[in-house]
């Protein structure tokens, strides 16, 4: 099995996204796969522990993607072997009526890890740079005071979002918090694959939607918002990196490395020791 060197999936550098990877042969079958994937998630439970009792600092973990790109299936086993009461997965769906009457990072904000936690993010903040920027319509529910109509809708309105997001993510890394962002990056050919096994297999009908399919034929527009999205916000503090993710488990283990291998390097997140006193 090939060995992977994490700052091959990192986006350092304004990229095009079509030259990003779908895929990756790690010269390892799925049971191969699947065995070193076990033994890093054992050995990132290893650090959340520790980092539960030290107390320092949280670990946000954000995943985006296009529909059907593993997303609920990657978080279920890399943090499978991880104590319950030490992550919490959040999984952002339509904003509620109480959401919409504060800003889009409210719900994200109270969503945040507390420190010595893991907190999931599944799609995040960002969707409200993607799937509003694809469906700027959708802008209307927030009833902002500058926003009157979709016109009002242009180049600064997205510029100080970003800015906005930036701040938001470099605010709580300051503040102990490290940020992951991963990009599992689906090619359109798979995608259809797995549209096309929700229908053919019984037990996979209740993921189908025919929304997926509208989304689909949005799947240029997507990619360009996804580009910018890495070109503009993947900082030295909050990372983002591109998963290939046409093979699920071999995402799954790259993703797992990516957290563990960065994780070991703070020396200083360690159990602390019991006090003299206490212990005699």
């Amino acid at each position: 099995m090939k060995d992977i060197n994490i700052e091959d999936f990192r986006i350092k550098s304004q990229i095009n996204i079509k030259d990003l990877p779908t895929k990756l042969d790690l010269d390892a079958g799925k049971k191969d796969l699947k065995k070193a994937l076990r033994k890093v998630s054992e050995d990132l439970a290893e650090i959340q522990n520790a980092m539960y009792a030290h107390g320092k600092y949280a670990v946000l973990f954000c995943i985006q993607g296009m529909d059907t790109a593993g997303k609920d299936s990657l978080i279920r086993e890399v943090f499978k072997e991880f104590n319950v009461r030490g992550i919490v997965a959040h999984s952002f769906k339509k904003p509620t009526e109480l959401e919409l009457k504060h800003d889009y990072l409210w719900r994200h904000y109270k969503a945040l890890p507390a420190r010595g936690k893991f907190g999931v993010f599944n799609r995040t903040h960002y969707e409200n740079v993607l799937v509003t920027r694809v469906h700027p319509q959708y802008l209307m529910y927030e009833n902002m005071p500058d926003i009157e109509s979709v016109k009002d809708v242009n180049d600064a309105f997205w510029d100080r979002r970003f800015e906005e997001i930036n701040n938001f993510e470099k605010h709580i890394a300051d503040n102990g918090t490290i940020i992951f962002k991963f990009f599992l990056n689906l090619s359109k050919e798979e995608q259809k694959n797995r549209l096309l096994r929700r229908l053919n297999r019984p037990d996979k009908h209740w993921k189908f939607s025919a929304d997926d399919l509208k989304e689909r034929a949005l799947w240029d527009k997507y990619q360009d918002c996804y580009e910018d999205v890495l070109n503009r916000s993947s900082k030295p503090h909050a990372p983002w990196f591109n998963i290939p993710a046409d093979d699920k488990p071999t995402a799954r283990y790259i993703v797992a490395r990516i957290l563990y291998d960065t994780l070991k390097t703070y020396e200083d997140i360690r159990e602390p020791e019991l006090p003299a006193k206490e212990k005699a």
